[in-house]
This record gives C-alpha cells, sequence and structure tokens, in this order.
C-alpha cells in the first residue's frame, strides 16, 4: 500500500510539472531531482573506497544542466566546471591512490546527470510538454513489461552480475511493448513518420532504458547496497526512479535533432 500511493503521488507530480509548470520552475525542478540524485551518488560512491565532495559535484552537474537547459553553450560551463572541480579536489586532498579514482567520479555527474536532465528540459522548450510525457510513459511502459514477461516467462539472465532478476525474456517483453507502444501513440506527435520507424524508436529508447538501468544497478552492486537511498517510500531513491530516462532522455534528444 505505501509504495502504491507513493507512486500514485509521484506521478501526479510529474504529470503536473511536466504539463503545467512554467519553463524556469521546470527547470528547477528538474535541477532539485538532480541535486537529490548527485547525493545518494556520493554515499554510493563512499561506500567503495572513493570520495566525491557533495556540494561541489552537485553544484557543477546543476551548472550543466542548466547550462544545457536554457540552450547556452555548454562549453563555458564545462571549462568553469572543470577548473573549479579540480581546485576543490587539490584542497581536499593529500597525494593518495584514490585521488584520480575520487576526481573522476566527482566530475562524472556532470555528465551522468546534468546533461540528460538539461536536455530533458530542452526537449520540453523545444517539442513540448508531450513530447516529455511521451519518453516517460513509453519507459514506465517498457518497465513494467519486462517485470510482468520476466516474472512470468523469465529462465535466462540477462545480466546476473549485475541485475540477477532481470530476465532475457523480461528485456524481450519490454522492447517490443515499447516498439508497439511508440508505433500506436508516436503519430500523434509526429504525423509523417511511419509506424516502422517509430516502432525503431521504441526499440532504441527501451533498449537505452534498460542499459541505464543496468548501469545504476551496477553502480548499486559496487557499493553492495539495494537501493540508492529510501527518500521515496517502497520505491529506493531518485537515481532508482529515473535511472532510464538517463540514457533514454540524450537518445530521444539526438532522434529530436536529427527529425528537425
Amino acid at each position: 500500500m505505501t509504495r502504491l500511493f507513493s507512486g500514485l503521488v509521484l506521478i501526479a507530480l510529474v504529470l503536473a510539472v511536466v504539463w503545467f509548470a512554467p519553463p524556469w520552475l521546470f527547470l528547477a525542478v528538474v535541477t532539485a531531482f538532480l541535486v537529490g540524485g548527485c547525493v545518494e551518488y556520493a554515499d554510493l560512491v563512499a561506500k567503495t573506497g572513493l570520495h566525491v565532495p557533495k556540494v561541489a559535484s552537485a553544484t557543477a552537474a546543476a551548472v550543466v544542466a542548466v547550462a544545457v537547459g536554457l540552450q547556452i553553450p555548454p562549453v563555458p560551463a564545462l571549462a568553469a566546471v572543470l577548473v573549479a572541480m579540480c581546485g576543490v579536489m587539490l584542497g581536499l586532498n593529500a597525494p593518495a591512490p584514490h585521488v584520480p579514482g575520487s576526481a573522476a567520479a566527482a566530475l562524472f555527474p556532470s555528465l551522468y546527470l546534468g546533461l540528460p536532465l538539461g536536455l530533458l528540459a530542452v526537449v520540453r522548450e523545444s517539442r513540448g510538454p508531450e513530447a516529455v510525457l511521451f519518453v516517460i510513459f513509453l519507459v514506465i511502459v517498457s518497465d513494467t513489461a519486462q517485470f510482468y514477461v520476466g516474472s512470468t516467462f523469465g529462465r535466462r539472465r540477462l545480466a546476473p552480475a549485475v541485475s540477477p532478476k532481470k530476465s532475457v525474456e523480461g528485456a524481450v517483453g519490454g522492447l517490443v511493448a515499447a516498439a508497439v507502444t511508440s508505433a500506436a501513440f508516436g503519430h500523434v506527435a509526429w504525423p509523417s513518420i511511419g509506424p516502422v520507424w517509430l516502432a525503431g524508436l521504441g526499440l532504441l529508447l527501451a533498449g537505452l532504458g534498460i542499459a541505464g538501468d543496468l548501469f545504476e544497478s551496477l553502480l548499486k552492486r559496487s557499493a553492495d547496497v539495494k537501493d540508492s537511498s529510501n527518500l521515496i517510500p517502497g520505491h529506493g531513491g531518485i537515481l532508482d526512479r529515473i535511472d532510464s530516462l538517463l540514457l533514454v532522455v540524450p537518445g530521444f534528444y539526438v532522434f529530436l535533432y536529427f527529425l528537425s
């Protein structure tokens, strides 16, 4: 019951923000999620023996997300992030074997979280809230199909070392469901694109979603934890909720870029 209630609240919040929020508020909410995800990421990394300065890393990722979301050329922001982060790491660390890994880990959220969440704001601004809802709905359909098909027919493990519960059969179910959903609903947003190409888009995005889910599972397995946090009752943390989107959104953005 707790999982169902918190899930409904989360869906209602997402729908309201995506559909009704002005651009500045949408970007602010996305950035707030990003900061929470950065904190969870830093906690995961800490369990592996590396140290990520939470404030500096989250600020750097937020700068990248805002620059991308406002469609400001991101190169100056990336340059500032690089210089600032190297300065922070220099001030916080003495020479030690973990420093190179910690420095890389501190910079990684700028790409892993900042870029895709910034692109989500770009997609909404350039293509409308319906495009964002389309991609979120597609991920939900794929994830749901993976769960039920995998629970019913799953026999072969997809990536047993990373996510023991994911099956090949479940992944195939998720891919098929996404392809059908994209072909059925994608023509509303892009009537000029044929159903075969839309089905291909569904396959691409579902595949990226599975890869994003598995990558976050890799991070959690490396830190020996089940969830990224307990922030959302019954659902884990922010990273657990957005892991698929972190690869899906860049793929969707590239599709829209070449479509225009």
